[in-house]
């Protein structure tokens, strides 16, 4: 194999998800192989910095990967620009990173994934990002392919390229024109119906996201994510202390227990109807609607 990417994890006061992410990725086929690269955020106030020094601690003595750095933040800095400042800091040393947040348990063959589809789709500039999480659909419960495309990236477990990175419009300068354009606002919700709210509220200061400003780009842009078709993580963010989830259970899934080493891949651009339908009703205001009942 190829040089397998950096993998950049960003963590901040929840220990015992922590640990549990770390575990699942020290497991990994691959992680003897792979340089971790850890991001801890500075706190909020002083209850957070109690949590966060127990972080440090643990952070500190982690092994069974082939080197491990960590950066500290002095300063709170939020979710959002510590994922911008963080992957742009190690993709000036790497033309290719696999990003993850400290909420998320991957299977043994997440890394494999991740990198297979990153050397595959390395010189398609088709394709925008690589997830290793993908929706419970039903239509792809008997799907024989390894992999699907789709329109709006995820920002759970994910990997793209310094090409694309580096040409992210952070500040969507052109917001103030795609707000009153009814066609490009339709088009922008071809990932989900929820998409112009979220860039709504961005821009708005009411949310502070880097994913919805990165799905935006790659609308802009025209272009697709890969999708693994059985989850190669899941997440056990839903609780009072997460930062963009609480009790959401559409995002549940089932991941990938099959141990599988190697994936095959098409530069032929296919769009599964189904799937992409399926995919957006996740999202749909009925779904919503559901779980803020619940």
């Amino acid at each position: 194999m190829k040089k397998l990417a950096p993998v950049i994890l960003f963590v901040y006061n929840r220990l015992e998800e922590t640990q549990l992410t770390v575990k699942s990725l020290q497991k990994n086929f691959l992680s003897k192989e792979s340089d971790l690269y850890i991001f801890l955020d500075g706190p909020k106030n002083n209850l957070d910095a109690k949590k966060i020094e127990s972080v440090k601690k643990y952070i500190k003595q982690i092994e069974g990967f082939k080197n491990v750095t960590i950066f500290e933040s002095k300063f709170n800095k939020g979710l959002a620009q510590s994922v911008i400042d963080g992957v742009s800091k190690i993709m000036d040393s790497y033309n290719k990173v696999i990003v993850l947040e400290d909420d998320l348990v991957v299977s043994k063959n997440f890394l494999n994934f991740m990198n297979e589809s990153l050397f595959f789709y390395e010189n398609n500039r088709k394709i925008f990002s690589i997830s290793g999480y993908t929706l419970d659909l039903p239509y792809l419960h008997n799907y024989a392919e390894d992999y699907y495309l789709g329109y709006r990236a995820s920002s759970w477990g994910w990997g793209t390229w310094k090409h694309h990175w580096d040409n992210i419009d952070w500040d969507i300068k052109d917001y103030s024109k795609f707000k009153y354009n009814i066609l490009s606002q339709i088009r922008f919700s071809r990932g989900g119906s929820d998409m112009p709210g979220m860039l709504r509220k961005q821009m708005s200061g009411k949310i502070d996201s880097w994913a919805i400003r990165w799905c935006y780009n790659q609308y802009k842009k025209d272009l697709l994510t890969v999708f693994p078709s059985v989850s190669k993580l899941n997440s056990i963010g839903f609780g009072d202390n997460a930062t963009n989830t609480k009790s959401i259970t559409k995002f549940q899934t089932k991941i990938d227990k099959s141990n599988k080493k190697e994936f095959l891949f098409s530069n032929k651009i296919k769009l599964e109807k189904k799937i992409l339908k399926q995919f957006s009703s996740k999202f749909s205001i009925l779904e919503r609607l559901k779980n803020k009942l619940r």
